[in-house]
């Protein structure tokens, strides 16, 4: 399984106090397949720009997928990376975790204790997530702070200690800071928009 396998699961099954957004999912996804890529010797980043390396496969299918789509688009920097290949990613995930119903389900869910909410399927991958999540992996947790889920000692979490990682996770933070401005600002013009009709 991968970091974003890992990230979907932890969506899923960790508790938080405000819902978990696709559109802010999905950045972090991206985020996480870019992660695993540059682990991998994948691709390379050349300041903010994504280099294409290696064309190894691997065992998972949305993974080489996203490798696949690394670098099609000349000096693509990682944040327009993010919002490319995050286009919809979250559904993608959700449904390999066995956690989706073609998008009949709520845009998003509370992950609150009690709370109902689609579950992951194979075991084994949320073992491996939940592992992850315990001892406090640095790039599971950065990513999901991202996604508004904290991790109880995320205080004291570990810098991921790679200049790479550490570029994606910002620019994953700042995407999703983005994105709810962008849905802040809709909301307001919305808002706006049906004042004027009732007015009328």
């Amino acid at each position: 399984m991968t970091t974003a396998h890992d990230l979907t699961i932890v969506s899923l099954d960790v508790p938080s106090d405000y819902p978990v957004e696709r559109g802010d999912l999905s950045l972090a996804l991206a985020g996480a397949e870019l992660i695993d890529l540059l682990a991998a010797g994948r691709v390379a980043l050349d300041g903010t720009l994504l280099r294409p390396l290696a064309a190894s496969g691997s065992d998972d299918r949305l993974l080489d997928e996203a490798a696949s789509q690394a670098g099609q688009e000349q000096s693509e920097s990682v944040t327009d990376w993010l919002w490319r290949r995050g286009d919809g990613l979250a559904g993608q995930y959700l449904a390999a975790a066995g956690a989706d119903d073609g998008g009949r389900r709520r845009p998003r869910w509370t992950a609150r204790r009690g709370a109902e909410r689609p579950a992951p399927t194979d075991p084994s991958a949320r073992r491996r997530a939940d592992d992850r999540w315990t001892v406090g992996d640095p790039v599971l947790v950065g990513l999901a702070a991202a996604v508004g889920i904290r991790h109880e000692s995320a205080d004291e979490v570990a810098d991921p200690g790679d200049d790479g990682v550490a570029t994606v996770l910002a620019a994953v933070h700042d995407a999703v800071v983005e994105l709810a401005a962008t849905r802040q600002r809709r909301s307001i013009e919305g808002a706006a928009f049906d004042n004027i009709w009732r007015a009328v």
